[in-house]
């Protein structure tokens, strides 16, 4: 099930173009010309720069020895004269125009959009479309490919908007969405990538204006230590969106932690706090459980050894005076 245009039968082929073809990722680079890329060491630059068209990807890069989360602006090789190159994405803002409009399919195996059927919704395409950015992710640079072991985990933590985003890839016109990153799930959303891929997905925005996504690139490399980093990815949804809000605006969701829990920016660490309390608290309680558990069971033991001897007693002379009884009664028949 392919999404229906708002507009033209030449828009409706674009969109069905841009739509029809998603295979797993490790298979895209064979059937998609578009996708087989090899990345040199390309120059990473600084400056301002809006992308509302083309060829666009995102990934991990070395720079001065750091690992680095950039966007790869392949753009400029329209022009012949051009090259590509790396950029910071607080320097870059992905303008999705109203060229990218369609409408939500009445399926429900598209209801995790966010949107209800025939509404409209803006998508970045898995398949290029001339009129709207292409947007993917690599991990090519030579350096990356060199160092990495196995492959990158490319999360995504983060979604700060006034819609609902979701990433997915689909196989064919009616093959089934395989959802990638949804804006409604709360905590981290890894998505394995293997070394040396390039891959595009389906990207789509329920609502017009500006979109910060928090994305993270970790590894494990061949010399068993571990890298990452994360960054802020921005997008203008609609022809109207302002590039320049979208570069000005600042991230409000939660700050990124290192290992489990979120907590909102600027604030401390509050479920850091109460588990720093709870911890002792704990282990607190496992002793006192611990020792009354002994205690109890040293008492029981006593009071289980005074009754069994008790017993025994009881026993012992209840035996005796069975063992008296018989004498007796022969000696008062002897006399």
């Amino acid at each position: 099930m392919s999404f229906r245009p708002l507009s033209s039968p030449v828009a409706w082929l674009l969109a069905a173009a841009a739509l029809v073809l998603a295979t797993p990722m490790a298979a895209l680079a064979d059937e998609d010309p578009h996708l087989e890329q090899e990345l040199g060491d390309l120059e990473v630059v600084h400056g301002e720069r809006v992308l509302d068209a083309g060829h666009v990807d995102m990934g991990p890069k070395y720079v001065d020895g750091a690992w680095t989360f950039l966007i790869h602006d392949d753009v400029a090789k329209a022009d012949a004269d051009a090259k590509s190159v790396w950029r910071y994405p607080d320097e870059t803002v992905f303008h999705v125009l109203d060229d990218a409009r369609l409408e939500v399919p009445d399926d429900a195996a598209y209801s995790f959009i966010g949107a209800d059927p025939g509404a409209p919704v803006w998508v970045v395409p898995q398949t290029q479309n001339p009129g709207v950015v292409w947007l993917g992710w690599n991990t090519q640079d030579p350096e990356v490919m060199r160092t990495i072991d196995r492959g990158v985990t490319l999360s995504l933590t983060g979604v700060q908007g006034p819609g609902d985003v979701s990433v997915y890839l689909q196989s064919g016109t009616f093959g089934e969405p395989q959802v990638l990153w949804e804006s409604g799930k709360d905590g981290a959303q890894p998505l394995w990538v293997d070394v040396n891929t390039h891959t595009h997905a389906n990207w789509t925005f329920t609502e017009p204006g500006v979109y910060l996504l928090r994305l993270r690139a970790e590894a494990d490399l061949v010399d068993g230590s571990h890298v990452s980093d994360s960054q802020i990815i921005r997008l203008a949804v609609g022809s109207r969106t302002s590039t320049d809000e979208a570069l000005s605006t600042a991230w409000e969701g939660p700050a990124e932690s290192t290992g489990g829990e979120e907590t909102a920016a600027g604030e401390p660490a509050a479920a850091e706090e109460e588990n720093s309390v709870l911890v002792p608290v704990l282990v607190g309680a496992i002793v006192v459980v611990a020792v009354a558990l002994i205690v109890g069971f040293g008492i029981g033991l006593v009071r289980g050894n005074r009754a069994r001897k008790q017993v025994l007693a009881g026993r012992s002379e209840t035996q005796r005076d069975a063992d008296a009884s018989p004498g007796d009664a022969d000696g008062e028949e002897s006399r």
